[in-house]
């Protein structure tokens, strides 16, 4: 096994690393469980800390099978076995601040042994790497052990945590790791991909076992219009253009601008992925309700932090299109109050239509511009 050369053609992304996807669909579902029927903002705080220290090791095994395959049988046990961790992670996330703490903590522990003896055997200078980073992920999973046997300060040593963990990433910021950027940037597209996944599920977990009316029809359509609009607000060429602007990246500078770029802006697109499938599983479950501010801000704030992280990202790895997202960015918060005068049906024909118009003038000015 020898490293990808720049602009070489990239193995395509391996079945196993799909499989892994898998248990990361049911996280983003259990994350999103903890913020349709919040018991206050310390509910939003759990989901924040929850999926930080989750993306983390997670998108830590994306930089792991950009550097090391998945043909071998001890790796592919060895990765079956990280994947067991990352469930006892996903099935403990409704009470990992409770009696399931420390089922969370091993098999974060787990996951993140797994993930450092893999990327020993990475064929580059990766395998080096590791050591420099090692520490940080080690130390996070002890905290977590932490506020396992003392559950009452169990959110401090969660903050500790993942500060720990964005303190590895200000000081190593990647250092001496190398990528693969096609495979890097098909990973984190097919990541976004099972998040969207999840607001799709959510309109028939909303739905339940309700009569099929006219109103129902329209909010489970509007819902899948408005997920169609966020996923063609990436996959209309700029998942290509960041791949191609990181493979143009010196290879000293790479993985600094995948780690800000990929790493931060994809965490915050997940994050309003899951405020809006919040927001619709709440708009379609209760279509005879009154207005709620939940629901509103659910939605709103979904869509507004899908777009800031769309910003980040496009702006880091320097594919253009961040004005004009951050403007809409804030047009999608106005929405709230529309949400909450009119409803949640109303509220998600507003947002189709802006992320709609966002669209349009996106490709009006990439029309104008001269070949």
């Amino acid at each position: 096994m020898t490293a990808a050369q720049p602009g070489a053609s990239h193995p395509p992304v391996s079945t196993l690393e799909l499989f892994l996807d898998l248990v990361f669909v049911f996280t983003v579902t259990q994350i999103t469980s903890l913020v349709v029927h919040p018991h206050g903002a310390v509910d939003y705080l759990r989901a924040s800390l929850v999926l930080l220290i989750v993306w983390w090791m997670y998108s830590g095994y994306i930089w792991l099978t950009n550097n090391v395959g998945t043909d071998r049988t001890a790796y592919r046990l060895l990765m079956f076995g990280g994947m067991g961790g990352f469930l006892l992670m996903a099935l403990s996330i409704p009470h990992a601040f409770g009696g399931a703490g420390m089922v969370f903590a091993l098999g974060y522990l787990a996951v993140t042994l797994i993930h450092a003896g893999l990327f020993k055997h990475a064929p580059n200078s990766s395998a080096q790497a590791i050591r420099g980073i090692f520490g940080y992920n080690l130390a996070a999973a002890l905290l977590l052990l932490l506020a396992a046997l003392l559950p009452g300060l169990a959110l401090a040593w969660w903050g500790l945590a993942v500060g720990v963990l964005l303190l590895g990433s200000a000081v190593r910021r990647g250092h001496g790791f190398q990528l693969r950027p096609a495979h890097f940037a098909e990973r984190h597209g097919l990541i976004l991909i099972i998040a969207l996944g999840e607001s799709v599920v959510a309109i028939g977990v909303g739905a339940g076992n309700s009569a099929i009316t006219w109103r129902l029809a329209l909010g489970a359509l509007l819902g899948l219009a408005l997920s169609a609009a966020l996923w063609w607000s990436y996959f209309s060429g700029d998942d290509e253009r960041a791949a191609r602007a990181l493979e143009r990246a010196p290879a000293e500078t790479r993985p600094h601008l995948a780690l800000r770029g990929f790493g931060f802006g994809h965490v915050l697109m997940i994050a309003g992925i899951i405020g809006l499938a919040a927001g619709v599983k709440l708009v379609v479950g209760h279509l005879g309700g009154a207005p709620s501010a939940l629901t509103a801000w659910s939605l709103a704030g979904g869509v507004s932090l899908y777009l800031l992280g769309d910003v980040l990202f496009r702006q880091v790895v320097g594919i253009g299109r961040a004005p004009t997202r951050l403007v809409f960015a804030m047009l999608a918060l106005l929405s709230a109050p529309i949400g909450l005068l009119g409803g949640g049906l109303l509220q998600l024909a507003v947002l189709v239509a802006l992320l709609v118009g966002l669209l349009w003038l996106e490709e009006r000015r990439d029309d104008a511009q001269p070949a």
